[in-house]
């Protein structure tokens, strides 16, 4: 079993009448985020990767910018516990953390006090990335096939990051959309791997939030299986990165920057 899931006994309703059997939840627990000393967020998340989740969560959210920034995060004195310990140089501007203490796992924003603090400062991408139409098609398949409490559960969510090439670089799983980014981000943070040469696959729809965050850690072209926002597509444009929608080969949409894309196949 995996050990992102647990197992419930659960009625199956069928035309020959109920049957009782057993079924795989993928895992949801709370994990409080406190920096200093002082509480930041209690994120909904799947258990796992918790060290990754919470350097891309601070990176996402403006709090650091790369891993020396933090000396230490504390997994193991508290259950459910992220005790970040920040490098004595660094210091937090707590007034422009708006976030509420409760973020659930189906919408990283549901805390956004307003749609101010929602926008965050970053530069706009270069354009220096150049993919192939068959490389975009090849990788659902690809992301597909290393989904393993996926598998189990049916529950998580999944994001990737390939080379231009369409190696698999890094995939994380998570309950939540968000979390399953920032523990991606927060990984190559922690391996100071740099994501502007790479591009991002979802498994899910692409919501203004993934768009934030991807931009926070540089990344050129983000690819989903599902739909965009409105408010994505609008992000995409004002930031400069290529969005790409409904990648269900043979075919895909592209809303925005379709010249980061060669038609080669």
């Amino acid at each position: 079993m995996s050990p992102h899931s647990k197992i419930f006994e659960v009625s199956k309703f069928t035309p020959a009448g109920p049957n009782f059997l057993p079924d795989q939840l993928a895992l949801e627990e709370p994990i409080q985020v406190v920096i200093d000393g002082r509480p930041l967020a209690v994120l909904m998340r799947t258990p796992g990767e918790d060290e990754f989740l919470v350097l891309g969560f601070l990176r996402t959210e403006g709090i650091i910018s790369k891993r020396s920034q933090v000396l230490r995060i504390d997994l193991e004195s508290r259950e459910n516990h992220a005790l970040v310990f920040l490098a004595d140089d660094h210091a937090v501007d707590w007034d422009q953390l708006t976030r509420h203490l409760f973020s659930a796992s189906s919408c990283g924003l549901c805390g956004k006090a307003t749609i101010e603090a929602i926008l965050q400062s970053h530069p706009k991408v270069s354009a220096s990335l150049s993919i192939k139409a068959s490389v975009l098609l090849g990788a659902p398949l690809t992301m597909r096939q290393k989904q393993a409490t996926f598998d189990t559960t049916g529950g998580l969510h999944a994001s990737a990051i390939f080379d231009p090439e369409g190696n698999l670089i890094e995939l994380h799983e998570d309950i939540g959309r968000h979390n399953a980014l920032d523990k991606v981000i927060g990984s190559a943070l922690a391996s100071e791997r740099d994501l502007s040469g790479m591009f991002l696959l979802l498994s899910g729809r692409i919501s203004f939030e993934l768009m934030q965050k991807s931009l926070a850690a540089g990344i050129e072209l983000v690819a989903g299986i599902s739909a965009p926002s409105s408010l994505a597509a609008e992000f995409a444009s004002d930031s400069g990165q290529t969005l790409v929608g409904f990648l269900r080969p043979p075919t895909f949409n592209v809303y925005h920057g379709a010249g980061r894309i060669t038609a080669s196949l």
